[in-house]
C-alpha cells in the first residue's frame, strides 16, 4: 500500500513569529504572529487582501518569508516546499479543490505517493485505509467512485482524506464552506470537531462571522497585513469581530422597511439555455419579480446562476422560453434595447463584464450614456456636463479615486464595485439584476452596497439578487428562489424561510409545502 514517507505523529503545535512577506509595492504580511495548538480550532479572519492566504502559503512552503520564523513543537523549522510541509504533518485544503475528476477517490488520495509495489498500485489497501479514516472522522465517501460523480461536499471530504492519509496533524482549511449547502457545513463542522478530539490542530480561514463564532476556539484578525488581535470565541461577537476587521463600527443587519409592491416588472417564463460547456444550463426556469421587491436566487455555485443573469441581460441566447421587461418581450432583444426599457445589470465578473480596466473612472461611468442628452448634443460630447455628472456620482456613491481620470484598474475591488453600482443605478432602473454584488469586497463596501440595494427597493425597482451568501440573501430578500442544476426547486417568502429548508432545496430536494407561487 502506498503510504507517506513519515510515520504517524503525535499532536503538533505551530508558532509563526514576526512573519514578513513583501511583494512589489505592498507588504502582504507585516510582522505577523500566529499560533495553533493540538486539539484546537484557531480561525484566521480578515477581509480579502488582509494577508490570510499569504500567511498560509508561507506555512505551506509556497512562499518564503522575508523575515520571521516558524516553530514546530518549539523547534525552529524551515519549510521550503509543500513536500516539506507534508512531511512535517501540515496539510492544506484549498478553496478550489486539487482533484483529478477522471480518477477515483482512491487514485486521487494516493496520487504522488510512492508505492511499495513499484509501478503497480495497491488500490485495495488504499481503499481499506480510506474506509478506516472515513469511519473515524465521519467522512463517508466511496473509494471507488470517480471524482466527477461526487457532489461538492463529497469532493471536499476527499481533500480532507488526502491530508489525513498523509498523516497531517495540522490542517489549514481555506474558506471551506464557500461552496457548501448549510447541511454540508454542519457535516464539515462535525468532522472538524472529531478531528480536534483526536488531537489535530486546525486553522480555519473564513470571513463568515456566524460560522467563525460557531466553530472556533480562538480567533485572530488580520487587517492590512497586520495581526490586530487574538481573542477567544466566547469573548467575541459579530459586531466586535467586524469592528476589528474594518477598524470602525459596521451595520451588519440593515434595516428593511416595508414597501408597497407594484406589478410584475421582470418575467422569466419556461427559459432554457445552454451552459458554456454545451450542456443544458437552465431547464425551464419560471420567475417573476415585482416592483419594490428583492427576489433572491440562492444556490451552490455552478447551478445556472450565471446563465440566468446573462439571459436576462441579453448576453446569452435562450433555447426556449420568454423574458419580458415591464410587459415587453425582450427574449431576442439586444442589451441596448433592454437598457432602454429600464434594465440595469451588475455582473458577477466585474472586471471582465462590468468595467473596462484601462478606461478612466469617468469613461466607465459614462459607458451607457455618453451618446445621450444632455451628455451629447448634435453628435458632439458636452465634456462639462459629463464631468459634472461623474463628479456627482463619485460623491454620491463614495467611490474612492484620486480623480475621475484615474484608470479603473487602480481602484480597489470595493471601489470598482461602487463605480459599477453608480453607473447602473444612476439611470433609475425599473429592473435591476445584481449578480454576486458583494463577492470579494470588504465588510465596509458590503454594508454600503446593501444599503443602496435597499434604496432601490424603496424606489420601486424590481431587483433580482443572485448570491451564494445566505446571510446576504436573508438580510435583503423579500422572496427567495432556490436553483439547483438549472431548475427552480421552490420559491419561499423570506418571513417563512429557514436555513434547513433552503439547504435541502440547494441539495436538489424540491420545495412543496409552504412555497409561494410566482406573482400573478
Amino acid at each position: 500500500m502506498p503510504r507517506p514517507e513519515t510515520a504517524d505523529r503525535a499532536g503538533l503545535d505551530l508558532e509563526m513569529r514576526g512573519i514578513v512577506k513583501r511583494f512589489p509595492g505592498v507588504v502582504a504580511n507585516d510582522h505577523v504572529d500566529f499560533d495553533v495548538h493540538e486539539g484546537e480550532i484557531h480561525t484566521l479572519l480578515g477581509e480579502n487582501g488582509a494577508g490570510k492566504s499569504t500567511l498560509m502559503k508561507v506555512l505551506y512552503g509556497l512562499y518564503h518569508p522575508d523575515e520571521g520564523e516558524i516553530l514546530i513543537n518549539g523547534h525552529p523549522t524551515t519549510i521550503d516546499s509543500p513536500r516539506d510541509a507534508i512531511n512535517l504533518g501540515i496539510g492544506m485544503i484549498h478553496q478550489h479543490f486539487m482533484l483529478v475528476p477522471t480518477l477515483t477517490v482512491a487514485e486521487n488520495v494516493t496520487l504522488g505517493l510512492r508505492s511499495p509495489r513499484g509501478p503497480l498500485l495497491d488500490l485495495d489497501s488504499v481503499s481499506e485505509r480510506i474506509e478506516e479514516l472515513s469511519a473515524t472522522y465521519g467522512l463517508q465517501v466511496d473509494p471507488g467512485a470517480y471524482v466527477w460523480q461526487l457532489s461538492v461536499g463529497e469532493q471536499q471530504r476527499v481533500e480532507i482524506l488526502k491530508a489525513l492519509y498523509r498523516n497531517a496533524t495540522l490542517l489549514a482549511l481555506d474558506e471551506p464552506t464557500a461552496v457548501l449547502t448549510p447541511q454540508e457545513v454542519n457535516e464539515l463542522f462535525a468532522t472538524m470537531r472529531s478531528m480536534t478530539a483526536e488531537g489535530h490542530a486546525l486553522i480555519f480561514i473564513s470571513h463568515k462571522l456566524h460560522e467563525v463564532l460557531e466553530i472556533s476556539d480562538r480567533i485572530t484578525v488580520l487587517r492590512s497585513g497586520r495581526n490586530v488581535g487574538t481573542i477567544r470565541a466566547e469573548e467575541a461577537s459579530r459586531e466586535r469581530l467586524a469592528r476589528m476587521m474594518v477598524g470602525r463600527e459596521v451595520i451588519l443587519e440593515p434595516e428593511k422597511p416595508p414597501v408597497e409592491v407594484d406589478g410584475v416588472r421582470l418575467m422569466v417564463k419556461g427559459v432554457r439555455a445552454l451552459s458554456n460547456r454545451g450542456t443544458e444550463g437552465l431547464r425551464g426556469v419560471d420567475l417573476d419579480v415585482r416592483g419594490g421587491e428583492i427576489l433572491a436566487v440562492a444556490g451552490v455555485s455552478g447551478n445556472g446562476q450565471r446563465e440566468l443573469a446573462e439571459i436576462i441581460a441579453g448576453l446569452r441566447p435562450t433555447t426556449a422560453g420568454t423574458v419580458a421587461i415591464d410587459g415587453v418581450d425582450v427574449t431576442h432583444a439586444d442589451p441596448g434595447r433592454r437598457r432602454d426599457l429600464g434594465l440595469s445589470y451588475i455582473p458577477e465578473e466585474r472586471m471582465r463584464d462590468g468595467a473596462v480596466r484601462d478606461f478612466s473612472v469617468a469613461e466607465n461611468l459614462m459607458l451607457h450614456q455618453f451618446d445621450k442628452p444632455p451628455y451629447a448634443r448634435h453628435g458632439f460630447l458636452d465634456f462639462a456636463e459629463i464631468r459634472a455628472h461623474c463628479d456627482l456620482l463619485i460623491r454620491q456613491f463614495d467611490v474612492k479615486t484620486p480623480n475621475p481620470e484615474a484608470p479603473a484598474k487602480t481602484l480597489s475591488g470595493g471601489n470598482i464595485q461602487k463605480m459599477i453600482l453608480a453607473r447602473e443605478l444612476s439611470t433609475n432602473p425599473k429592473v435591476l439584476v445584481a449578480a454576486q454584488p458583494t463577492r470579494g469586497v470588504d465588510i465596509g463596501a458590503t454594508e454600503y452596497i446593501h444599503r443602496r440595494l435597499l434604496d432601490q427597493r424603496e424606489a420601486g425597482t424590481a431587483t433580482l439578487l443572485i448570491s451564494e451568501d445566505l446571510d446576504e440573501i436573508l438580510a435583503l430578500a423579500d422572496r427567495i428562489a432556490v436553483i439547483y442544476e438549472g431548475e427552480i426547486m421552490g420559491v419561499v417568502d423570506r418571513a417563512d424561510a429557514n436555513i434547513e429548508q433552503i439547504g435541502l432545496m440547494m441539495a436538489g430536494i424540491r420545495e412543496e409545502a409552504g412555497s409561494t407561487p410566482p406573482a400573478a
